[in-house]
């Protein structure tokens, strides 16, 4: 099993919304990816909320069955699609994967 977490922290504006408005996109789009491959075997997508600890706005934590099948979600083009609007609207993106 591979576990893959990515953090998002976005910009106060970007594509025309603010902050809010983009994180909000951003989780829809995300949430749009959660099966678009065979091998995921988890996809949470959430958003930081108020009154918690927090040093990211989004965050996806994700299993998939092993690295043949994450690469697969990474280059699958419904997710390749939402990369463009990230890379406008984050200001910072930290990921990690390992292996359970």
């Amino acid at each position: 099993m591979l576990r893959h977490i990515v953090l998002w922290t976005f910009k106060e504006h970007a594509e025309g919304g603010d902050k809010a408005a983009n994180i909000a996109r951003a989780r829809a789009l995300l949430e749009g990816c959660a099966a678009l491959t065979p091998g995921i075997v988890s996809f949470d997508v959430a958003t930081a909320q108020p009154g918690m600890i927090f040093n990211a706005d989004l965050v996806l934590d994700s299993s998939f069955t092993d690295r043949a099948a994450l690469e697969a979600y990474q280059h699958h083009p419904e997710h390749a699609a939402i990369k463009p609007f990230m890379a406008a609207a984050v200001a910072g993106r930290h990921c990690v994967d390992f292996e359970t």
